[in-house]
């Protein structure tokens, strides 16, 4: 495996007015291991608030910016990312809060250590404290999880999750077809046919 030197992170928009500078600045302030350098590539997806303004008033050599002139999806708004990334390793982090970016380095580990091509967040296991979620929306993603676990034969806690880590090498194998929230499962499906170690 090449050295990992850049991590491009995939933010994708809709929006997104009350958080997106929060975001940006969390992700520009996460550090990362060995002197890895970050690549930010937002994508507004179409947004009707006052994101895109936000957007245009942030002004960094470290960022990239993509408007969408409509509403598209999630999958598509990744798919577009995914066409700009320059890293060795890519990360998709949604704009809303949730997901904190210092945990890129424990993410990122596994990819270092040469244990995986792939690793997938998850909001239901490991012993750091998380966001409670609401019961129904954990149920639906369990439930999602299971069916995705016996298609692919993956045994993964969160499908659903926001963090997905890839190597290009994987990212460049993924060709995503779906615009909306569909691309999570058929993201997983294919890394599942890749055959390639999941962490």
């Amino acid at each position: 495996m090449k050295k990992i030197t850049k991590l491009s992170i995939i933010i994708p928009a809709f929006n997104e007015e009350e958080t997106i500078a929060k975001l940006i600045k969390k992700v520009q302030s996460s550090k990362l291991p060995q002197q890895i350098t970050k690549e930010i590539i937002v994508v507004d997806d179409g947004s009707t608030d006052k994101t895109v303004s936000i957007l245009k008033k942030i002004t960094s050599k470290q960022i990239k910016t993509i408007y969408q002139k409509h509403n598209q999806g999630k999958g598509a708004a990744i798919r577009r990312g995914l066409e700009e990334v320059t890293g060795n390793v890519v990360i998709v982090q949604d704009a809303d809060l949730e997901y904190d970016p210092q945990e890129y380095s424990s993410l990122l580990q596994p990819i270092l250590d040469g244990k995986a091509q792939v690793v997938y967040g998850s909001r239901f296991s490991g012993g750091k404290p998380h966001r409670v979620h609401l019961f129904w929306h954990m149920i639906g993603n369990k439930m999602l999880t299971l069916l995705s676990n016996a298609l692919t034969n993956l045994n993964l806690t969160d499908m659903e999750t926001c963090y997905k880590m890839f190597t290009k090498e994987v990212a460049d194998k993924l060709n995503i077809k779906e615009n909306r929230f569909g691309f999570e499962p058929e993201i997983t499906a294919k890394i599942a046919k890749l055959n390639c170690p999941v962490y």
